[in-house]
């Protein structure tokens, strides 16, 4: 069954019928001055069955209350206010327009596009504002072609064209004004959101500021370091890449609120941000979380994760940014990292004596380039021989004579694992130095 009561817009038979609250037959309702704009219906203004208007706007919204659902869930306050009003408005607007043979003027629209504005910020979903809108156009038609006679087939299809000449303009401001009060609402929002995550990574966040920003803080969140890299738009020379990089966020944006509502905090350019999620979400949510982002924003998505306490999101925001920097340099899969999937390469960044140690293991080697290069070939390649010597284009006999010749000159065997490990930390060491030293290096 349709959510509408058909049997409430049922059509009466008309003959015989008094113009509704009226208090006068068709034929005498005539006897008016009428132009010859206005329309006429058995005789009389077609607008005479809309004369009572609080009775039909009553009749109207009680109609929206029981048979549009969404509407039957409004406060009775906004039942009785603003949408009685607006049904009254365009009740008036109807009469006016069938008397005078012409649609309303922009400037007749504006108390209507201002409740629509309104119902925007208050969160009514425009779909239940344009079913309202539509249905009370319908059952206004309804209300007065029932007393249309057999001789009144042209004046019911010409006041059918206005009608629907005014649903259509009706229908453009609505969408007009709603579209434009949200794109107001979201500008709010982003803004209190920016300001709200800036305070919460510098650690100034206050309930004050929480209540100022409309936003409920919560007492613990997941903070994500994210990188987007480039689409495949970005970097074709027929697109415009700052648009691809846009697009590509926005859909990154979109899928995020998707899944996570407003509750989700984000501060996200092109290449990536950082994201907060309220609570403490598990490992696998976070990880399906990203997968989603990835095929939202059509790239592969790679992030570092851990769980703060909300005084402690400064300090967590700077490790996961870390521990997503050093995935990236290390060439890991995109993914979702954690301390713990990175904890030996994590602590390895930290410069100190430890690390010049580590990388002094490597001294003996600096005059042999191919000895260095064939190590660290060799450990990509996880100690795979045949692999190391195609990626080197030599014989794996050469190889072999290569880590011999390691093991000679640093003391350290790299075919026995406790030969390998020291070489392997001395590799990471160095080659997170040269990240350090490209990093501080002034530009030209």
């Amino acid at each position: 069954m349709s959510i509408r009561d058909e049997r409430a817009i049922t059509p009466r038979p008309a003959r015989n019928r008094a113009v509704p609250n009226t208090g006068r037959t068709p034929n005498e309702a005539a006897t008016d001055d009428t132009d010859s704009s206005t329309l006429m219906l058995a005789g009389a203004p077609a607008s005479s069955a809309l004369r009572n208007l609080h009775t039909l706007a009553a009749d109207f919204v009680g109609h929206f209350t029981e048979n549009v659902i969404p509407c039957g869930l409004l406060p009775r306050e906004e039942l009785q206010g603003d949408v009685t009003n607006v049904t009254l408005g365009c009740i008036k607007l109807a009469a006016a327009m069938l008397d005078k043979g012409r649609l309303p003027e922009d400037d007749d629209l504006d108390d209507f596009r201002t409740a629509c504005g309104q119902w925007a910020r208050e969160g009514i979903p425009l779909e239940t504002v344009l079913e309202v809108l539509h249905e009370g156009f319908r059952l206004g038609w309804r209300q007065v072609a029932e007393y249309a006679g057999s001789d009144d087939v042209r004046a019911v299809a010409d006041g059918g064209d206005m009608i629907v000449s005014m649903l259509s303009l009706t229908t453009q401001a609505a969408t007009t004004a709603y579209l434009a009060e949200l794109r107001v609402v979201a500008s709010e929002h982003h803004t209190a959101v920016h300001t709200l995550v800036t305070a919460l990574l510098s650690g100034q966040s206050s309930s004050a500021m929480a209540r100022h920003c409309g936003i409920e803080v919560a007492g613990a969140y997941a903070v994500l370091a994210v990188h987007l890299p480039p689409h495949a738009d970005e970097l074709r020379s027929s697109v415009h890449t700052q648009v691809a990089a846009r697009r590509k966020l926005r859909r990154v944006q979109a899928e995020l609120a998707k899944l996570c509502g407003r509750t989700a905090l984000s501060l996200l350019s092109t290449d990536g941000g950082t994201i907060l999620i309220p609570g403490s979400p598990d490992a696998g949510w976070i990880d399906r979380l990203v997968a989603a982002l990835s095929v939202a924003g059509e790239v592969e998505v790679t992030a570092a994760a851990a769980q703060a306490d909300r005084e402690d999101i400064p300090a967590a925001s700077e490790r996961v940014h870390e521990l997503l920097d050093l995935a990236s340099h290390l060439g890991r899969e995109p993914g979702v990292y954690r301390m713990s999937d990175l904890v030996y390469e994590y602590q390895m960044m930290r410069p100190g004596d430890g690390r010049s140690e580590l990388i002094a293991l490597l001294q003996p080697l600096e005059k042999s380039p191919d000895l260095v290069k064939t190590l660290e070939v060799h450990v990509e390649n996880d100690l795979n021989r045949q692999r190391t010597a195609r990626r080197l284009h030599v014989h794996t006999n050469t190889v072999d004579y290569r880590l011999k010749r390691i093991a000679e000159l640093t003391g350290f065997d790299p075919t026995r694992a406790s030969g390998l490990r020291p070489l392997q930390a001395a590799l990471l060491a160095r080659s997170l130095q040269d990240r350090d030293a490209a990093t501080d290096r002034p530009g030209p």
